[in-house]
């Protein structure tokens, strides 16, 4: 997975077959099940891979327990089903996580009972762990921090866990492997036409400013919350057909919450559902649904949002969390599809539309993590039709995720922090073999420190970045460069004030 490589392929390629805009889970499914249809497959991202919407997820792999209380069993059903492809197909890089959500009443109890069998029950035959009900003590035993008066005891059940990044370069290398070219920091300019019909796009390599006009018989549009402003450089007249909504989550020490079981608070003060899951022995709490206008690459969490995720997790936990016990807040953009009548985000639907626009684009927005092999399934099944190809069948339900090999007896294996598994190796194996470019590609999304402790990555930055800027060839003016806008950054990444 060299981008090198991949721009050899560019330059060498008359013709795609399809051609994907965005490197995020669904553009980069959509790549994979292409090329593994056997169609000539180019997928390129304007930044890097996962840098908006799918790195910034509660990291769960989930059917989505609140759906049910909408009635949308057949959505949960469809994305139970896809969660059991997802652990089956990445087996190492993700895992089945308990969960307990605590019940202080005793006709919640049996309520949220009833809805987590039913959650269970709906993923039939791709069950991945039955649902128990928990005494007050059982509770108190696995998550010790857990507020006591009035607990009446807990459920228990599971769902899957995983790093949305890593995954996301597994999606990507799995793709070269089957013959896609994926390449990041490569944007698209505009649209190239024949007649009324779009038949390629001319793109631009952000890191070298060389510009290429490449062909296609049909262009997919995976943008997430950015598939509006594609659309409109087809179509100046067109309508919005995505409402964002903003979700925060906070990153705190294990301290607060000291055991290896998720919990799920089931009614947060504005009807929601919160979750504090254990993540790289950190725990990440969130999120929250703000309706937003603003449609940023690094949309930035309000103090209200923030304030809320604390007061909410302290319902439910002796241990008082404050804003200074913050070690990252990452803020994500869901592209929600619009729908009329609709007051609040919380009330539209996940599932995923795909619109074809006269000239032939094919978009495809809304959905969620872990329905992205249904997402790229359905996309390309569209587009296949909207470019004349021929058809051939999906294939993704039974291909592995592959993973990269970091052993290198050669090169150095000291930790950049004693207090993270990260090393020297990881850093420059992603540099050498997973497209990392920038300090940013590294610490926020191949090494996860942006998203773990702030702090921490502001501490070994310049070190990365001294790597970085030795195996790229960079001069002491990038450098420089990297560091002073990595550092403006990570300021997003902390509680401001």
């Amino acid at each position: 997975m060299k981008r090198a490589e991949q721009l050899k392929a560019i330059s060498e390629t008359p013709k795609w077959d399809i051609i994907i805009i965005g490197g995020g889970a669904t553009g980069l499914g959509a790549a994979l099940d292409a090329a593994s249809r056997g169609f000539k497959t180019l997928c390129i991202e304007k930044i890097d891979f996962s840098k908006g919407t799918s790195s910034r997820s509660t990291k769960l792999i989930h059917g989505g327990v609140r759906y049910l209380e909408q009635g949308n069993f057949s959505m949960v059903k469809s994305a139970l089903m896809e969660r059991w492809f997802l652990l089956k197909n990445a087996s190492i890089n993700t895992k089945r996580i308990p969960f307990i959500l605590p019940v202080y009443s005793w006709w919640r109890y049996i309520y949220y009972g009833f809805g987590l069998i039913l959650y269970d029950l709906l993923s039939g035959k791709f069950s991945i762990g039955k649902t128990k009900f928990l005494s007050k003590k059982k509770v108190i035993s696995k998550i010790p921090e857990i507020r006591q008066q009035s607990l009446k005891g807990g459920i228990m059940y599971y769902d899957g866990q995983f790093d949305d990044s890593q995954i996301c370069i597994s999606l990507a290398r799995t793709a070269i492997n089957k013959g896609a070219t994926v390449i990041n920091h490569m944007s698209a300019e505009r649209f190239l036409y024949e007649g009324f019909t779009i038949r390629g796009v001319q793109i631009k390599d952000n890191l070298n400013s060389d510009v290429y006009e490449i062909k296609a018989k049909t262009v997919i549009n995976a943008t997430g919350v950015f598939a509006d402003e594609l659309i409109l450089k087809d179509n100046p007249s067109h309508h919005r057909i995505v409402t964002p909504s903003q979700g925060i989550h906070l990153v705190v020490d294990k301290k607060f919450h000291q055991t290896d079981y998720a919990m799920l608070i089931p009614r947060t003060t504005d009807g929601r559902i919160l979750f504090a899951v254990p993540w790289y022995d950190k725990v990440v709490i969130g999120t929250t649904d703000t309706k937003t206008s603003a449609v940023s690459e690094e949309p930035e969490a309000t103090s209200e949002e923030i304030q809320f995720v604390l007061d909410n997790f302290n319902r439910y936990i002796n241990t008082h969390l404050t804003a200074k016990d913050i070690k990252s807040v990452f803020t994500g953009l869901r592209p929600l599809v619009k729908m009329k009548n609709i007051q609040s985000t919380a009330d539209l639907v996940r599932d995923h539309t795909i619109v074809v626009s006269k000239s032939g684009l094919v978009t495809i927005t809304g959905g969620k993590w872990t329905t992205y092999r249904k997402m790229a399934r359905d996309v390309i099944n569209k587009a296949i039709r909207s470019g004349n190809l021929p058809f051939r069948r999906c294939r993704t339900r039974s291909i592995k995720l592959i993973i990269g090999n970091k052993i290198a007896e050669t090169l150095p294996t000291e930790l950049l922090h004693p207090d993270f598994p990260f090393t020297k190796v990881d850093v420059i194996y992603a540099i050498q073999h997973e497209m990392a470019c920038t300090l940013e590609d590294m610490l926020a999304r191949r090494i996860r420190l942006l998203f773990l402790d702030v702090k921490v990555a502001l501490e070994i930055a310049p070190e990365v970045c001294k790597l970085l800027q030795k195996e790229l060839g960079h001069d002491e003016l990038w450098y420089e460069s990297q560091l002073k806008s990595f550092r403006s950054l990570a300021k997003l990444y902390l509680p401001q004030g």
